[in-house]
Formats: C-alpha cells, sequence, structure tokens
C-alpha cells in the first residue's frame, strides 16, 4: 500500500513542479529573455529538490547536468533531482569509512564507494541522481552532454566524461583492471567483457 501511495505522491509533485516552471517562464524571460524555460526550469527543479547542492561540481559538470535536465524536463516531463554531487575529500574519507565499517573489509567497501583519491565525486565530475525514471532518461540521453553511467551495480551514478566510458560492474573495478592488466584471458562481468 505504501508504494502506490508514494508513486501518487511523486506524480503529483511532478505535475506541481511543471506547473510551477511554466508560471516562472514570463518572470524568467524578464531576467534572461533567450533563456527563459531553461531558468524556469532550474529554478522549479530548485523548488522541489530543495536539499541539492550543486555548488562545487566542475564547470563543464554543472553545465551538462543543468542543460541535460532541462532538455528532460521540457521535453520529456522527466524530472532529475541531485542527490550528491562534489564532496570535500574529507566527506569522501568519511563515506569509504563507513562502508568499510558497514561490510567489514576495505576490498567490499571498494565495490560501492571509493576512497577520495580516486572518487570523481571530489573532483566534482561526479553525479548522483534520483529519480530512478530520471536516471533512465539520463542514461538514455545523457551522452549527448558527455554524461554517463559508469557502474553496472549504480544505476544513479552519472560522471561527466569527453568521450564515452567503459561501463564497468563496479566502482572497484577499474583498480582491478589496472592490476591485473589490461591483457590476457577475457572474462565477463554482466553484459561487458574485460580482458584481466
Amino acid at each position: 500500500m505504501a508504494r502506490p501511495r508514494l508513486a501518487i505522491k511523486a506524480r503529483v509533485l511532478a505535475v506541481v513542479t511543471r506547473l510551477i516552471a511554466v508560471l516562472l517562464v514570463p518572470i524568467a524571460f524578464c531576467r534572461a529573455p533567450g533563456h527563459a524555460r531553461f531558468l524556469a526550469c532550474q529554478w522549479a527543479l530548485s523548488l522541489r529538490f530543495p536539499a541539492e547542492d550543486l555548488g562545487g561540481l566542475a564547470p563543464q559538470t554543472l553545465t551538462a547536468f543543468t542543460q541535460a535536465r532541462a532538455e528532460a524536463f521540457w521535453r520529456d516531463g522527466q524530472l532529475i533531482g541531485l542527490t550528491s554531487g562534489y564532496r570535500d575529500a574529507a566527506q569522501q574519507h568519511r563515506i569509504f569509512a563507513a562502508e568499510v565499517r558497514r561490510t567489514g573489509s576495505v576490498s567490499a567497501a571498494r565495490r560501492r564507494v571509493l576512497p577520495p583519491q580516486e572518487s570523481s565525486h571530489v573532483r566534482g565530475l561526479a553525479l548522483d541522481v534520483r529519480p530512478t525514471e530520471g536516471a533512465r532518461w539520463l542514461e538514455q540521453h545523457g551522452g549527448r552532454y558527455g554524461l554517463y553511467r559508469v557502474y553496472d551495480n549504480e544505476w544513479w551514478h552519472f560522471e561527466y566524461r569527453t568521450t564515452e566510458p567503459v561501463r564497468l560492474p563496479h566502482p572497484d573495478a577499474a583498480a582491478w583492471l589496472s592490476e591485473h592488466g589490461a591483457y590476457g584471458r577475457c572474462q565477463f562481468y554482466g553484459n561487458e567483457p574485460w580482458h584481466g
């Protein structure tokens, strides 16, 4: 019973957010005539997702994200919110240490969280988005903006890249590949072949 109520609430909030954006277009036009719909979209989404923090994102990541979600919003009626973007090294370390405690090992923790020196969040290039429908939209269309889902086990995690990366099964897979070399017998993780 709780799931249908949550789905209804999400639809109502999406409709209200779109209505607010439409009502904000004339005000946004006064401020930025050539970018009124873009600006109205950003304002409406900041009301819908008040806890999101776009600060600290690398300029190219911020531009890609705001442009992509404006297209999703106006073209397809899809809302995309940011759950987590830039994290400083101390915050990333705390998250990593908590995951190590939760899983009981560094190796297990690395499958979900990377240490600060390896995290794209610390460089301002990574985005954790919501809801799942927004992530689905971004997975299908985000490449036009340089935003790619990079891990099979994290539907919410996207990174800004100048070229499409090879999808990895989990965050620690890149370390495993570099440790075992790029050549050798072929192994499969999910749908992707990896040489190691």
